[in-house]
């Protein structure tokens, strides 16, 4: 009798913990530096999946590269992707399809690189970058494209060391990432503890 009653806990909370990961908020693993210095590999953020906040200019998001960034199949074995599926699970590490990035265009502005004193801009607008890497470029990459309705241009904040919109600007799609393919929002470092703390949206 015992057994069972440790059994069915365990069950039920595996169930309410996949329910929550999977409609609520997830653990992430930060598994590069493309977000320094908010974020450092081997961090680990919670990200929210509530689909009412929506995505705005300035949000850290977590999202799916396959059919953008990655192919969209994947090439591991069966079993190479459960054992990673399950790291991934747990927070221990990344996933080579899902990244990390800044918003910094939504559907219909127009982003480009850059003014005359070396800023982004968007909707002519110079945009203020303060989370950018120190000593480090807003992009070394010049660009101005128009962001379609449902897309998202997506930049890392340590700029030289991440892979983002501008790597993909000649290929298929130009390096924008579609809006269905937001897993959710980072809004918090929970590890490592000393770092930990919250993740703040833009104001505007």
């Amino acid at each position: 009798m015992g057994w069972r009653f440790v059994f069915s806990a365990v069950f039920l909370a595996v169930l309410v913990t996949g329910l929550v990961r999977g409609f609520l908020l997830d653990v992430y693993f930060i598994p590069s530096a493309s977000m320094e210095p908010l974020l450092t590999e081997g961090d680990r953020v919670l990200v929210s999946k509530l689909a009412d906040q929506g995505v705005q200019r300035g949000d850290v998001v977590v999202f799916d590269g396959r059919g953008s960034f990655d192919p969209i199949r994947d090439p591991r074995s069966l079993p190479e992707q459960v054992l990673a599926g399950a790291g991934q699970w747990l927070g221990l590490a990344g996933n080579d399809t899902t990244y990390v990035k800044r918003v910094i265009g939504v559907g219909g502005d127009r982003v480009a690189c850059c003014s005359a004193g070396g800023s982004l801009t968007v909707n002519g607008t110079v945009l203020d970058e303060p989370y950018v890497h120190p000593d480090e470029a807003a992009s070394t990459t010049r660009f101005d494209v128009v962001v379609p309705e449902g897309r998202l241009w997506l930049l890392g904040d340590h700029r030289s060391a991440s892979m983002d919109s501008r790597s993909l600007l000649g290929s298929p799609g130009g390096g924008l990432v579609a809006e269905d393919r937001i897993i959710g929002r980072a809004f918090q470092l929970v590890w490592p503890l000393d770092r930990s703390g919250p993740i703040d949206r833009p104001s505007d």
